[in-house]
């Protein structure tokens, strides 16, 4: 007869060998990992099947991790401004807490070990859109989830090619400073792309392109795209 399933005994082996691969990014062999958790590589395959399968589900328990605890950091409190929520998270996800996931998963993303995760690269996206949306809709704009990702994106692939933190920090902190300008403005004079959706708006001076103020002095330059 066979041994009955341990699911503990396979929770401990998982959470050891996703320790392992955030340390040490994501092995292509088991004996790697079958040393991180005292064990032998014939009794991971044991409890995950394959060598694939436990690799699979490194991945997603590490990726789990990441998603609750940056997911906590994204959180609005209602104690504080959500410009200050995203410049505190931001701290954490560049620090030494943070960056073990990103250097795991952005290997990952450019890797053949796509194979193992084929949807990665959408989904590494796709997750954070509605914890920053939730966060964002605290100052009344969700609708600039999708920008303030594409920053942090852009600044993290920065970072990551040239580990200038005090640079990337700073082009992070006069972001959040346009952010809370488009939060505290006059919402009616800014380009809002879900007024666009459906080419119709309620105005009736359709001349008046989306990106400039309804009215401005004859004398004065354009304004300045905001």
């Amino acid at each position: 007869m066979g041994r009955r399933p341990q699911p503990h005994i396979k929770e401990r082996l998982l959470d050891a060998c996703a320790d392992h691969a955030l340390a040490h990014g994501l092995p292509d062999r088991l004996e790697p990992l079958a040393t991180a958790t005292g064990t032998s590589a014939r009794m991971l395959i044991y409890h995950f099947g394959t060598r694939d399968a436990l690799l699979r589900a490194v991945l997603g328990h590490a990726r789990q991790r990441q998603l609750d605890t940056f997911g906590d950091l994204l959180r609005a409190r209602p104690d504080e401004p959500y410009t200050a929520t995203l410049d505190r998270a931001w701290t954490s996800i560049t620090g030494p807490d943070g960056r073990p996931y990103l250097r795991m998963f952005g290997q990952l993303r450019e890797s053949a070990e796509q194979r193992l995760w084929p949807n990665f690269r959408r989904t590494a996206t796709t997750d954070w859109l509605g914890p920053l949306e939730d966060g964002l809709r605290s100052i009344g704009r969700p609708d600039l989830a999708t920008l303030v990702l594409a920053v942090i994106r852009g600044l993290l692939m920065d970072l990551d090619a040239t580990g200038d933190t005090t640079r990337t920090d700073r082009a992070f902190r006069d972001f959040l400073g346009a952010v809370e300008q488009l939060s505290s403005g006059d919402h009616s004079t800014a380009y809002r792309s879900h007024e666009r959706a459906g080419g119709s708006t309620t105005s009736t001076d359709t001349a008046e392109p989306d990106f400039e103020p309804v009215s401005r002095p004859v004398p004065t330059p354009p304004p300045r795209l905001r």
